[in-house]
């Protein structure tokens, strides 16, 4: 796994995403202030409806632009096996069931999912349960984490 590679293929997939979300912000904006979708009665609420939807639509694209910033900001460091697991490092993981996965703690963009010959890379943070369980962890140490009221275990395999 190339930390490097894994992390550009983050920020050109946060790229598309905010390509993306800021046509539909302009579609959904320009649905909103149609002079067709002015409203006749107040049963007609198509135009309220494109408003709230271009709302929201700005909304995703502001998060999306500050997901990017942030990760375009992060200095990539070398696994540092003195400070253990950090923002920034690629992270291999392993169940209790022998499962394995693979893990980016980034700044910002959690459930972000990217591909890396076949595999698949989820993006987490620290501000999720796994993301602050992992901090300061090291490799062949566990984590043990409630979701739900389901205790989950994972075994940390590798670190980069």
């Amino acid at each position: 796994m190339n930390k490097q590679t894994v992390h550009q293929l983050i920020l050109d997939k946060l790229k598309i995403d905010l390509d993306i979300a800021e046509r539909a912000a302009q579609t959904a904006y320009e649905t909103a202030t149609h002079e067709e979708n002015i409203a006749e009665n107040k049963y007609d609420t198509l135009g309220l409806e494109a408003s709230y939807l271009a709302a929201g639509q700005a909304r995703r694209v502001e998060e999306i632009r500050q997901a990017l910033t942030l990760c375009q900001n992060l200095t990539l460091r070398p696994y540092d096996d003195q400070r253990g697991i950090q923002v920034g490092t690629l992270i291999g993981l392993e169940d209790e069931e022998g499962r394995q996965q693979w893990l980016f703690l980034g700044p910002d963009a959690a459930g972000l999912k990217v591909s890396l010959v076949g595999q698949p890379i989820t993006v987490i943070t620290p501000r999720s349960p796994l993301g602050r369980g992992l901090l300061g962890k090291f490799e062949g140490d566990e984590v043990e984490i409630v979701v739900a009221g389901a205790r989950q275990q994972f075994a940390v395999t590798e670190a980069i």
